[in-house]
């Protein structure tokens, strides 16, 4: 052994008289020529590595007497040409050249190796065209792989009767010819290429074929009988496609099968086509529920909660051996089903497995979140859709913190529009979840629905923070009599706080879709890290915006006096926008706990609580924001009433519309309509009036003199 010595060259006679040497070593040295002098002794030498050198040209006459040497070495050097030198090495058996820097092979460089049976060349980036073999019908073993080939001929399998192994991954292959004459092939290795479609005749009896690897290509297309004469295939490997369809037909002995990475492929197979599956890996962990990976565990599991269930009488009849018959049998009758469910638990390892948010049956599992997310989603729509209508359809001038209240409104509608979809989603695949898991979660309505919960959970914390600084500041401003900000400026700010909840919401979208990490289309607080830093980053940003709204009313509190401060927590939006702050607060505390602890590694909580949480309590404020406002605030019963006695209007005035009214009574229902809509806070609704506004408002202006002595703070 010489290797591992820099040796830079080799004295002519170095090998003189080592005529019965069979190994040579000279790898890893600092050769930049073949000694070829060196050589002419070595005529029994059967193995010679000359591989991690700095050899660049091998003369033709190089390896002249070496006709025993069955193993040659060429790894790992700078050669820019094929080595023709080796059409003299009559009995050679495995020829290793890869990574060098050879651009082609010429044409007939193996006829003078009959006996050749492994060939090995990776690496050679610059070679386009597969080489030609002839001569090389001895072949078993041919790897070439890391070069620019686009296509194969039609007769490469007429030059290797005998190939058994083939290796042309990392290459630019679009099409394939017929495999069918190598019916020796044990394993073709095709991954990273070109290919699209894989025809009938591809691999149309290969009846020892054991092995295929088509990984990462683009295959969109498989006949459906590609894979029905192969009778030997025990692992197949298909990840990384593009495949909708996967044929089952000639598959039954298969024990390997890998389909992950490939999307579009969302429909169930059956592990009846399977009988000696051992490893399967799935695009979607929904898949392997039809492999009784989900039915067994839970079957497993309730057999266990029976036994630990049983009473201490009857586990004291059992020892004393007071059993009857019947029980004897159920009990052999028990241990026999969990022997065979061990075994079908064991018998097939499918990846992705399911897990409590990607079940088998169900989407949302238990009962308790089902009936919450129901009640949120009828609540939200129903109570949101009352106070926007009492807010935006009553004749009366829309004050600030009216706008906002109804803004609040609309977008916790959204919330329940979401909660609406997840509860109609759980009610059409109930039972059978893992059907449609993979379209839903893979599909548009499930970034929708995300897209919608976050841009409506953050619109809401939004505009709340607005609502609570603009009372803030309207009541400090009608205290010192000075001019509020302008209606157009808090449309401006509402829309940027639109902007900035879109831009939040869509995040997830653009980094990476991760509303479709799980059926439930939110952004889990665990897994990935970029969705941990997501969760995480929202909970920072909410946090800092029920700080400030928290010191802006304290703030509110410690400013005014005694008898202010009376006045000011009598008036009922304050005092809504306060409870609204309070109650918004503690619902996101859960939240703020649950993305912490994710951040934190902190693993004690159980995924049904952290179910429970992203799906009733994130979503809970939206119901209880507009019940707050109907049950407890008077504003609403004003304007509902106003809403009322208006459609009462507009009814009769539809009725009334093909007859005769007479001036007078026109002028008696308008006036009658006008009081009834004037209530006690109409001064301060002439105060919030904005002042570039060119339109009147929709009450007479002279209320809005009749103002007692007694300083008055307005309200709405």
């Amino acid at each position: 052994r010489l290797d591992a010595n820099h040796i830079s060259s080799v004295p002519p006679s170095c090998f003189s008289g080592l005529y019965s040497l069979r190994h040579l070593w000279l790898d890893d040295n600092a050769l930049t020529e073949i000694p070829v002098q060196a050589f002419r002794s070595l005529s029994a030498l059967q193995a010679m590595t000359l591989a991690l050198n700095k050899i660049q040209h091998i003369p033709d006459y190089a390896f002249r007497n070496l006709s025993s040497l069955v193993v040659l070495d060429l790894n790992y050097n700078n050669l820019d040409e094929f080595p023709t030198a080796i059409r003299t090495l009559s009995n050679l058996k495995e020829l290793g050249f890869h990574s060098n820097n050879i651009k082609s092979i010429p044409e007939k460089a193996f006829v003078g190796n009959p006996s050749l049976i492994t060939m090995s060349l990776n690496g050679a980036s610059q070679i386009t065209e597969f080489p030609d073999l002839t001569g090389t019908a001895s072949l078993e073993s041919l790897t070439l792989t890391g070069a620019q080939i686009s296509s194969l001929p039609q007769t490469v399998c007429d030059q290797l009767p005998n190939l058994q192994v083939l290796d042309l991954s990392y290459n630019l292959l679009e099409d394939l010819p017929s495999f069918s004459v190598c019916r020796k092939l044990q394993k073709i290795d095709l991954r990273h290429n070109e290919m699209c479609e894989i025809r009938a005749n591809t691999f149309q009896q290969l009846f020892s074929l054991r092995s295929l690897n088509l990984a990462w290509n683009k295959i969109a297309i498989i006949h459906p009988n590609a894979f029905s004469t192969l009778p030997s295939l025990r692992k197949l490997d298909l990840s990384s496609n593009r495949l909708s369809s996967f044929p089952v037909t000639g598959l039954h002995g298969l024990t390997h099968l890998k389909l992950t990475g490939n999307h579009a492929l969302q429909s169930l197979i059956s592990s009846e086509n399977f009988p000696e599956l051992k490893v399967i890996e799935m695009p979607y962990a929904y898949q392997c529920c039809a492999f009784g990976v989900c039915e067994n565990v839970y079957k497993i599991s309730n057999q266990w909660n029976k036994g630990d269930n049983s009473s201490a009488d009857d586990l004291h009849k059992k020892d004393a051996g007071m059993f009857q018959v019947q029980d004897e049998r159920d009990l052999e009758d028990f241990l026999l089903d969990f022997e065979e469910d061990l075994k079908a638990l064991h018998s097939v390892q499918c990846s992705p497995s399911p897990g409590p948010f990607k079940l088998c049956e169900y989407l949302f599992g238990s009962w308790l979140i089902r009936i919450g997310v129901w009640t949120i989603a009828v609540l939200a729509l129903t109570c949101n859709a009352l106070v926007t209508s009492t807010v935006f359809r009553a004749p009366l001038y829309i004050s600030s913190v009216k706008l906002l209240i109804g803004l609040i409104a609309v977008v916790n509608m959204l919330t329940g529009v979401s909660s609406a979809v997840l509860a109609g989603v759980d009610a059409f695949t109930f039972g059978s979840f893992a059907q449609h898991g993979a379209w839903w979660e893979q599909g548009v309505g499930c970034q929708v629905v995300g897209f919608l919960s976050i841009f409506a959970s953050e619109s809401s914390v939004f505009l709340l923070t607005l609502a609570a600084l603009e009372r803030g500041s309207s009541v400090k401003c009608s205290a010192k009599f000075e001019t509020k900000t302008p209606f157009s400026s808090l449309k401006a700010i509402v829309a940027l706080c639109a902007m900035l909840a879109a831009t939040i919401a869509a995040v997830p979208l653009l980094g990476g879709s991760e509303y479709s990490a799980s059926p439930l289309c939110l952004p889990l607080p665990f897994g990935e890290p970029s969705a941990t830093g997501y969760m995480v980053a929202l909970v920072l940003l909410n946090s800092l915006c029920f700080l400030v709204m928290t010191i802006a009313y304290t703030k509110l509190y410690c400013n005014l006096e005694k008898g202010d401060l009376e006045n000011i927590w009598d008036c009922s939006m304050v005092k809504h926008i306060a409870l609204l702050l309070f109650t918004n607060c503690i619902l996101y505390c859960p939240v703020a706990f649950l993305s912490f602890s994710s951040l934190l590694n902190l693993t004690f909580i159980s995924p049904e609580v952290i179910k429970f949480i992203l799906l009733v309590i994130v979503p809970l404020p939206a119901c209880l924001n507009p019940l707050l406002y109907i049950l407890f605030n008077p504003h609403f019963k004003e304007d509902l009433g106003s809403l009322g006695k208006q459609t009462h209007f507009w009814t009769r005035s539809k009725h009334t519309s093909l007859m005769s009214i007479n001036s007078d009574d026109v002028e008696k229902q308008s006036c009658d309509s006008t009081q009834a809509l004037v209530t006690f806070t109409s001064a301060s609704r002439a105060y919030d009036l904005p002042s570039n506004s060119g339109s009147p408002p929709a009450y007479p202006m002279t209320e809005s003199c009749h103002l007692s002595s007694v300083a008055f703070v307005p309200c709405l």
